[in-house]
């Protein structure tokens, strides 16, 4: 994940991010805005990524046996976010999912 920092002059600064974070806050959309309402309901969070930024994103691959808590650790997944129709474009975004096991 990277973002461009922008300032008042042209000068950008390119900030990469590792995409891992902890769930700060979360909550779950039962009335859904406008084109998601088939998606309702889907739980989103407040996510503090470990490089210190906060960013609001979908929750995705929940675990049943740990439901999603504040403190949880985090990782970001591209996955689909709408679809325009049957026939229309899918689009794709960011959101996060409980932080895998490694293998030791």
């Amino acid at each position: 994940m990277s973002v461009e920092s922008l300032s008042l002059t042209s000068d950008k600064d390119i900030i990469e991010f590792s995409g891992r974070g902890t769930i700060y806050s979360h909550t779950t959309v039962f009335q859904a805005p406008s084109g998601f309402e088939k998606y309702a309901p889907y739980p989103i969070a407040i996510i503090k990524l470990d490089e210190g930024p906060r960013v609001t994103a979908q929750l995705t691959d929940p675990d049943p046996d740990k439901p999603f808590v504040i403190g949880m650790k985090v990782e970001m997944v591209t996955r689909k976010l709408k679809e325009d129709g049957d026939q229309g474009l899918i689009d794709y975004g960011y959101k996060f999912r409980p932080l895998l096991e490694k293998d030791s």
